[in-house]
């Protein structure tokens, strides 16, 4: 354990003999899995029964809680709770609110970035009475949702080596059977599998000596088989769940964009996007005019073709979604300004871009896209459709300070929004 987690923990730490006999009695607990951009990580929210229009001035207001940290990550609900973190001084800190607001506990997990855009990034991951997140530099924690406690936790990226960009970690931890998954890339490994209940390594695959992105990895059922699949800085890369070994590392840097787009220099090895998987295809997209591209899956697994590539949604840090047979979001023109799109999953082919406001992060939920544009707080209710942006409603996010990067969440008919160290939690239901 790391020397600053054990310090903050220190008054909490369990005997071996009960941690074990608390982690076998956690698993049998009915599961409830809660974690960044939904379910499948697709950006695409379960519920049913919502609003397909909002009224003047937006959806009615729950509530609103600030003074919980800033950060530019999203909540995770489950059932009877809302999870959040936020960065207090030099740490990263999760707090634990009920569903109607009001703070049960706050404590902090791990050092937070200190350097460019310092505030958290990590949703945190939530199976049963377990969250599992990660901090700015690397810290990894596993906490009991009830009270709070540390169940284990260490520094990652000094366990395995690894090696990150200029804005540190930007990851939300994923869970797969009994593992969780971190992506330290480096010269050691660029995945491992932490056994969910101990933290002890259940697997490292071999490494393509690269450097961490700004992406948390998503599962592909390909077939039957369990495929992780993410994007360091230079590489698309899938990896066996079972056994850790690659099974494909292609490398995303060097496709080139159309040549009369001027490139921001770090454009290759600066990724932001969770890749999009649907049927045997996989989408990633990177942003600063950086090429998008759709590559197939085959042979089992072990393999990847390049199918297209795109220069028309080269998302910031908003995310995509696919709804039917097109791929929604917004692009980057330049880091102040971008428009929203949509391209054909089949073809890569434009179907339409305009502007509304600037560039956002992006989710779907009971058939409406949700647009939260960046620099001055509109939220948009969007019916997704090939023939145009056909904004349905908006409204403005007036609380909170700095850049609206969080991405909203939707869970049992309450949108959630994240603005700074402000959460605000708003009605969507049909009444």
């Amino acid at each position: 354990m790391i020397q600053s987690v054990s310090m903050i923990y220190s008054k909490v730490r369990m005997p071996v003999i009960l941690l074990v006999l608390f982690c076998f009695v956690s698993s049998g607990q009915a599961q409830f899995t809660s974690q960044w951009r939904g379910p499948q990580r697709s950006g695409i929210y379960p519920d049913t029964g919502l609003l397909t229009s909002w009224p003047e001035g937006g959806p009615e207001l729950l509530w609103s809680v600030n003074d919980l940290g800033k950060g530019y990550s999203s909540a995770a609900v489950t059932d009877d709770a809302v999870y959040i973190t936020g960065m207090k001084d030099s740490t990263d800190n999760l707090t634990k609110l009920t569903k109607d607001g009001e703070i049960v506990w706050s404590l902090p997990f791990g050092r937070t970035w200190t350097a460019s855009f310092p505030d958290t990034r990590t949703t945190p991951t939530i199976e049963g009475n377990r969250i599992y997140v990660i901090s700015g530099t690397g810290d990894i924690a596993c906490i009991d949702a009830e009270n709070g406690s540390l169940i284990w936790g260490f520094d990652a990226v000094l366990k395995f080596e690894g090696r990150w960009g200029d804005w540190g970690i930007c990851e939300s931890l994923l869970l797969v059977d009994n593992n969780v998954i971190y992506s330290p890339a480096g010269p050691r490994t660029t995945l491992v599998a932490l056994n969910k209940y101990t933290g002890e390594t259940t697997w490292e695959s071999e490494s393509l000596n690269d450097t961490s992105a700004y992406v948390s990895p998503i599962l592909f059922n390909y077939n039957g088989k369990k495929i992780i699949v993410t994007t360091n800085a230079r590489h698309l890369v899938g990896v066996d769940a079972l056994y850790g070994n690659i099974l494909w590392g292609y490398d995303y840097a060097a496709l080139l964009p159309d040549e009369s787009l001027k490139v921001w220099p770090g454009a290759p090895f600066t990724n932001t996007i969770t890749p999009l998987v649907s049927e045997n295809g996989i989408y990633i997209t990177g942003g600063y005019n950086h090429v998008g591209a759709m590559f197939e899956i085959y042979d089992e697994g072990r393999q990847i073709k390049l199918i297209w590539t795109d220069s028309t949604i080269d998302c910031h840090h908003g995310g995509v979604v696919k709804i039917g047979d097109y791929i929604y979001g917004a692009n980057w023109i330049n880091n102040a300004n971008g428009n929203w799109c949509c391209i054909d999953w089949i073809t890569g082919k434009p179907q339409w871009e305009e502007k509304w406001f600037t560039k956002g992060s992006i989710i779907a939920a009971d058939g409406m896209l949700y647009c939260y544009e960046e620099k001055t707080g509109n939220l948009g209710l969007v019916k997704p459709t090939p023939e145009k942006f056909d904004l349905i409603s908006s409204f403005k996010i007036t609380d909170g300070t700095g850049p609206h990067w969080s991405h909203p969440v939707v869970q049992h008919g309450v949108l959630y929004v994240r603005h700074g160290d402000v959460l605000m939690a708003y009605d969507v239901r049909k009444q």
